[in-house]
């Protein structure tokens, strides 16, 4: 009889604490717990240590209360025929205070939101060019945004944030336009060099007006002062030499140049082989020939 009671109590003790410990469970932070009745929803507890019915109540599962990214490819094509992928980030949240609504009324919630993200990328990609998909990545982004928003919020989900992150053509469609591109690149590229060009010949130009100009001035100037002191000379022999005439020294300062320039001629290293008739006789016949030249030069401006 001692033994029979023994084991009754030992199995009495065992009954009591799966009661005690069946009764107690915890859930971890950032997580929610469903619990039901006999099938039926109860309630929801919260993280940490959580009591209930033992044997009555159950655990019937528990969701992450964290921000969930779903990433979706979508394939769809342009208004001007291209087919593009899109890849699409969805980032989404269990709501805590309808936490009922997303363990219930949706079994699969990835496939749900794809559905809506297709049936949105459907109803504005088609509409646009290419070039348009391209520059409208934020607006695409925020009316899927918009649409989930409204759809999933009836099932308990809130929508964070949708994000584009890129749009890939065919490779082909992607070479043409990087061709395209380089060209109009090449097109800007030759305007720049031709002007370039333009303004450099423009420059040049004007530099050899300019140098021009100034060496006609130059020589003007020099041949000014080559007269002046070729008449100061004059002077100033006729006053010194009594009987002297015009002619005579002009015939002396003609010597006396072509001497210095056959001397300038012979110093450079740079002068060609010349010939020149160089007898008194030759000498004479070239300062007649000049004094002629400046006499008729003088006749011809009185007249």
């Amino acid at each position: 009889m001692e033994i029979a009671a023994g084991i009754i109590l030992f199995l009495l003790a065992i009954f009591v604490l799966s009661i005690v410990f069946g009764s107690f469970f915890t859930v971890q932070t950032a997580q929610v717990a469903v619990v039901t009745r006999f099938g039926k929803f109860l309630r929801v507890a919260e993280a940490g240590l959580n009591w209930k019915v033992p044997y009555l109540d159950s655990v019937a599962g528990s969701m992450s209360l964290r921000v969930n990214q779903i990433t979706l490819t979508m394939e769809t094509k342009t208004k001007d025929n291209v087919f593009v992928t899109i890849p699409i980030s969805v980032q989404n949240r269990v709501r805590p205070e309808k936490v009922y609504d997303a363990f219930y009324k949706l079994s699969d919630p990835a496939a749900q939101i794809r559905s809506y993200v297709e049936q949105v990328i459907l109803g504005h990609v088609p509409s646009m060019d290419l070039d348009q998909v391209f520059a409208s990545q934020s607006s695409i982004a925020a009316a899927v945004k918009q649409e989930l928003d409204a759809d999933m919020a009836a099932f308990g989900f809130e929508i964070v944030n949708v994000l584009v992150t890129d749009i890939v053509p065919d490779d082909k469609v992607k070479s043409a336009m990087n061709d395209i591109n380089a060209a109009q690149r090449e097109q800007v590229a030759a305007a720049a060099r031709g002007e370039a060009e333009k303004i450099l010949v423009v420059k040049k130009a004007e530099a050899e007006a300019e140098s021009k100009a100034l060496q006609g001035t130059g020589i003007a100037n020099q041949r000014k002062a080559i007269i002046e002191g070729l008449q100061t000379s004059v002077e100033q022999f006729q006053k010194a030499v009594e009987g002297s005439t015009s002619k005579e020294v002009m015939q002396l300062v003609l010597v006396t140049q072509y001497f210095d320039t056959l001397k300038s001629i012979g110093e450079s290293n740079k002068t060609s082989t010349l010939f020149l008739s160089h007898s008194p006789a030759a000498v004479k016949d070239v300062s007649d020939q000049i004094l002629e030249a400046m006499l008729v030069s003088g006749q011809v401006k009185k007249d």
